[in-house]
């Protein structure tokens, strides 16, 4: 009676929190889902995730049904006396049970080999290259097709297969857009191949990446951002991804060398690109196209896409002197002289020529700064600089501020420091390189 009445006690909790699990299933903002899939790639994958859900539920369905049917049929009676007759090696239900799996396998295998062999397949002639390199916790992307280095952002034109070809620069990552591709593993000494084509139906958008591969502290803060945007946005972000840095760069900069890609294969390379590129774009878009300006960058704020908006809270402690105004020029020849020219890259700034960290050469057009944790600008930017370390434990970027606790060397920074000032000269600086 106890165990009822407490039964009858928990029913309306339960059918509450089932109330506010459907309330929450109505909710159509799922920016991370795989099942609102936006290529062609995905599309096989959510087909495969059907058939196997269908045949899944159609074997549960009946084995339920033909247990529940064996449980109350054969139950026992109060008028059973003794052992009931048992049944041993029944060839023809043996047999049957053995044949009825290996259907079902079959009705899964072919689908899914089908399906494993179209996806890794060579990229079809023409592909959009984009290679990837994972590193400890950040993304680097380069278009050799445009000789283009750029990192934590991606953008690609819809209607054109994008080919990702894929390593490492230290240890195991796995990179995934969930609305547009499915995962694939980036290992060191090693090129994994991706590609896919965003519909052409989409407007400009921003999609949520992630390394899904555990990675050492902060595997969670190793994140991307991919926009799609019209052929011509392309064109344009492409031409502005081209130019020099937009602030100090000297005249008739050479443009920028790009390094042999870790662990290089070419036997599944999207074809060699021509000597002379130029931007694919339709001729009425490309003709509109001026030759100066920063290009094309996708619109910063928009409600819409929230979503890909970190919110990562600055750690405790961690502050910065407010009212301090930078000056760029002043900034670039603090940046010139201190450390940061050891592990940066700045097309046209002769002095910072580094390659361990990313190409901060149009830094101001991003919209986050350490991988997708914080959000780019300009009081984010002085934290980081000031103490990168506390905000993203275990990074390669030093402590710069003065005196301020490394966490990694356990003691604070003393020679060599950067002060606030200094530190909202090097913001200015960057901020201004669109």
């Amino acid at each position: 009676m106890k165990g009822n009445l407490r039964l009858r006690q928990l029913a309306p909790l339960g059918m509450f929190a089932f109330a506010l699990l459907m309330l929450a299933a109505c909710n159509e903002t799922y920016p991370n889902t795989t099942f609102d899939p936006h290529s062609e790639l995905g599309r096989s994958i959510d087909a495969i995730w059907d058939r196997l859900l269908l045949l899944g539920t159609i074997v549960f369905v009946l084995v339920e049904v033909a247990l529940l049917y064996v449980v109350f049929r054969y139950r026992r009676r109060p008028s059973d006396t003794g052992t009931p007759p048992q049944t041993h090696g029944n060839a023809f239900l043996e047999i049957l049970w053995t044949i009825i799996p290996a259907v079902i396998l079959l009705f899964i295998a072919v689908p899914t080999v089908s399906t494993i062999f179209k996806t890794q397949a060579k990229a079809v002639a023409g592909a959009l290259e984009i290679q990837v390199i994972g590193h400890q916790w950040w993304w680097e992307f380069r278009y050799p097709e445009y000789n283009i280095v750029t990192a934590n952002e991606i953008y690609i034109p819809t209607g054109r297969t994008v080919n990702f070809k894929m390593t490492s620069q230290d240890v195991i990552h796995s990179f995934w857009i969930p609305q547009l591709a499915g995962k694939r593993d980036v290992i060191s000494n090693r090129t994994n191949y991706i590609w896919f084509t965003p519909d052409s139906a989409l407007g400009p958008a921003v999609w949520n990446g992630f390394c899904t591969e555990y990675c050492g502290a902060s595997h969670a803060k190793m994140r991307f951002r991919v926009f799609t945007v019209k052929p011509d946005q392309f064109a344009s972000w492409v031409q502005g991804q081209q130019r020099p840095a937009a602030v100090g760069a000297q005249p008739n900069a050479p443009p920028p060398m790009l390094m042999p890609f870790p662990g290089d294969r070419n036997d599944r390379a999207a074809p060699a690109p021509p000597s002379n590129p130029a931007v694919r774009a339709p001729a009425s878009a490309a003709a509109s196209l001026v030759s100066t300006g920063p290009g094309y960058t996708f619109p910063q704020n928009q409600p819409e896409f929230d979503y890909a908006k970190p919110h990562t809270p600055v750690p405790s402690g961690l502050k910065f002197t407010a009212g301090l105004t930078g000056n760029a020029a002043r900034g670039q020849q603090v940046y010139s002289s201190a450390a940061c020219i050891g592990c940066h890259t700045i097309t046209g700034n002769p002095m910072s020529m580094g390659v361990t960290g990313p190409n901060l050469t149009h830094f101001g057009s991003r919209h986050t700064i350490g991988a997708g944790t914080f959000p780019n600008t300009p009081a984010y930017l002085a934290l980081w600089i000031k103490n990168a370390r506390q905000m993203k434990p275990g990074i390669l970027m030093p402590t710069l501020g003065k005196n301020e606790y490394d966490p990694q060397l356990k003691k604070p920074v003393t020679m060599g420091g950067l002060d606030d000032q200094q530190i909202a000269d090097i913001v200015a600086y960057l901020m201004s390189l669109k």
